[in-house]
């Protein structure tokens, strides 16, 4: 067995997991609606194929796209659709965009055409890769990258990992995932495995998730005993417990001690990594038939009266997951999609869940306890020490007060993965991970200024050159008839000459 690779940097965290691992599973209560933002994945949005008044059926598919980078969007449940327009998404910012609302009839009735396949081992790779796209499949550990588009790499892939660490606090969805569902996530594996034909498949968790551990290889002892599909190239991986260590650069990084070149992707050096919970999605796309309509939650914080994991409809509004979940004890609280690290507060709890959902953090709000000076840099150099990217925060802290942007993207500024370990580790109390997103969204505006700038000086020059050739032509033409003139002058001058000469010899 190879050794594992310390990736560079990196902090250990509280975990706060016990909180929603004393609860079995729940399933949420069917919302009177659901709000299906059309943009749930990386890539092209989806476009709606329904219509104002249309009934649909659970699986049935509302919204599609023919990118290659997209996925489509499929109801979550029966119903009427009663609107398609802007609404606010789970975004910090507030912001709206297009959602497609159904109006649930409370039969949750499955579409007709969704069954079970029969004969699952028949499928070849390009089905499988086909089913998937319809599917609308997409990475659950954050990502929502397609998986489709994941599964046509265009060289051959040496290593599948299959990531169960889920290093940031309080989350515990794939955990109870791995607990209760091994035997889809073995079986999804051997599906990819039979799509991406890799050398060999690693199934990486976190070694604080010692039930997880037993059971994924109680599976796999039970799969080779049962002589289901081949499992010798399938091997159980321990990772040791640091955030970000779930971060697929820094799993790469561990497993195969390989380095995804920088803008580059995992394929690049040939592995393909996949969430556990992207895995049994994939089983139940091909064994059940089933799109992607549901994920599994982690409803947990100290504010939560009843934290567990939830498998919650996608689209459902965020109040009525927390209502499911006992609601909340205090009045005045902070709703986190996510992690505490990584996470991004809501800007209220009508937004809906969506495919990239993985935690409901509820916390008190930042700002009602007694929040530590900020004091000025030391230049302990902590941060880069701490930075899993290898970058220096330090450096960009300063470039990022002082918007120095051709400094920022000197210093690599977009590889920042805004994981927070140099905010945590920093003994002055800079939030750097804040400048570090103003900077990034300043950066993105002051280019779409630069852009049309540029587009508008290219504008100027060719209006310039184009009057400067007007007018060379303008003179051009002038200094022709000119010439003609003078030409036609000077004929008439010659034939006149010419018929005044007989008369002057004759006289």
């Amino acid at each position: 067995m190879k050794s594992l690779i310390r990736f560079r940097g990196g902090v250990k965290l509280p975990g706060f997991k016990s909180l929603s691992t004393k609860s079995p599973i729940q399933k949420t209560p069917l919302p009177s609606r659901l709000i299906l933002p059309l943009r749930q994945h990386i890539g092209e949005s989806a476009n709606p194929v329904v219509e104002i008044g249309d009934y649909v059926y659970k699986g049935q598919i509302i919204a599609d796209s023919n990118s290659f980078v997209s996925a489509p969007i499929h109801a979550s449940s029966s119903g009427k659709i009663i609107n398609i327009g802007p609404y606010t998404i789970p975004h910090q910012s507030g912001i709206a965009e297009t959602c497609i609302v159904i109006e649930t009839d409370g039969k949750d009735q499955w579409h007709p055409n969704i069954k079970q396949c029969d004969v699952p081992g028949s499928l070849s790779a390009d089905q499988i890769r086909k089913k998937i796209k319809q599917a609308g499949i997409v990475g659950l550990g954050g990502a929502v990258f397609p998986s489709s588009a994941k599964l046509k790499p265009t060289r051959e892939i040496d290593t599948l990992i299959i990531n169960g660490v889920e290093c940031e606090p309080y989350i515990t969805c794939d955990d109870a995932l791995m607990r209760t569902k091994a035997d889809e996530i073995i079986h999804g594996i051997l599906l990819l495995r039979r799509v991406l034909n890799p050398i060999e498949c690693v199934i990486a968790i976190e070694n604080n998730k010692p039930e997880a551990i037993k059971a994924v290889r109680s599976t796999l002892a039970r799969f080779k005993e049962e002589n289901i599909g081949s499992v010798n190239t399938i091997r159980v991986v321990p990772v040791p417990t640091i955030f970000p260590a779930g971060g697929e650069k820094q799993l790469i990084k561990q497993i195969c001690n390989k380095e995804v070149p920088q803008h580059g992707l995992p394929y690049e050096v040939g592995v393909v990594c996949l969430n556990v919970g992207t895995t049994a999605a994939i089983y139940d796309c091909i064994y059940q038939g089933r799109p992607l309509v549901s994920r599994l939650v982690t409803i947990t914080g100290e504010a939560v009266n009843h934290p567990a994991n939830y498998q919650v409809l996608i689209g459902t509004p965020v109040e009525d997951v927390l209502a499911a979940a006992g609601g909340v004890q205090a009045s005045k609280v902070d709703f986190i999609m996510g992690g505490p690290m990584m996470g991004q507060v809501l800007p209220d709890t009508g937004v809906p869940v969506v495919k990239a959902t993985n935690c409901l953090l509820v916390k008190t709000p930042e700002k009602s306890k007694k929040q530590p000076v900020q004091l000025p840099c030391i230049r302990c150099g902590a941060c880069a020490n701490a930075c899993p990217m290898q970058l220096l925060p330090q450096q960009l802290y300063w470039h990022a007060r002082g918007k120095h942007f051709e400094k920022l993207n000197h210093y690599n500024l977009t590889d920042c993965i805004e994981c927070g370990c140099c905010s945590v580790v920093c003994p002055s109390k800079i939030p750097l991970v804040h400048y570090f997103r103003f900077a990034k969204t300043e950066m993105r505006e002051h280019e779409v200024k630069s852009k049309f700038a540029d587009q508008s000086r290219l504008r100027m020059l060719a209006r310039d050159a184009r009057l400067e050739r007007i007018k060379k032509e303008q003179e051009e033409r002038k200094a022709r008839r000119k010439a003609e003139r003078e030409k036609k002058k000077a004929a008439n001058q010659k034939q006149k000459q010419i018929s005044e000469s007989p008369k002057a010899s004759s006289g």
